[in-house]
């Protein structure tokens, strides 16, 4: 029996929709951020998917970094009392950090899907490379 054939996939489809990367259909999520352990549509097991610490690098430079801008400028500007920051800049800090996390952790594992990223392994020389060195 043939192997069924699937549509490339965008990773930033992938992401966007948190699809499975194979068949664009099956689910990439079971709840906000944890990984289902495989496709429900074509059964593509996730096994492979280590994004790490990856998504909260991305968030951190896009997203936390002017969050933070915000709190230090409106200190600096306006020196509001302290519940002036609890009720604007945690809120604005909290939520511009957790949403893209879902984002990116899409599009990071989409990326090693297509790509075929594996963890790195160091070869073994060969006979005849020991040979040439020696």
């Amino acid at each position: 029996m043939a192997e069924p054939s699937y549509a490339e996939q965008s990773p930033i489809g992938v992401a966007v929709r948190s699809r499975c990367p194979r068949c664009g259909r099956g689910h990439l999520f079971n709840g906000f951020l944890n990984l289902a352990p495989r496709c429900d549509v074509c059964g593509l097991d996730y096994g492979f998917a280590d994004p790490a610490d990856g998504p909260a690098f991305f968030v951190m430079m896009t997203a936390a970094v002017p969050a933070t801008a915000f709190g230090i400028w409106l200190e600096l500007t306006y020196s509001p009392p302290l519940w002036v920051h609890a009720v604007t800049t945690l809120p604005i800090v909290l939520i511009a950090c957790t949403l893209p996390l879902r984002f990116f952790k899409g599009w990071l594992v989409a990326e090693q899907y297509i790509r075929k990223a594996e963890e790195g392994r160091i070869a073994r020389p060969s006979a005849s490379t020991r040979d040439q060195t020696e």
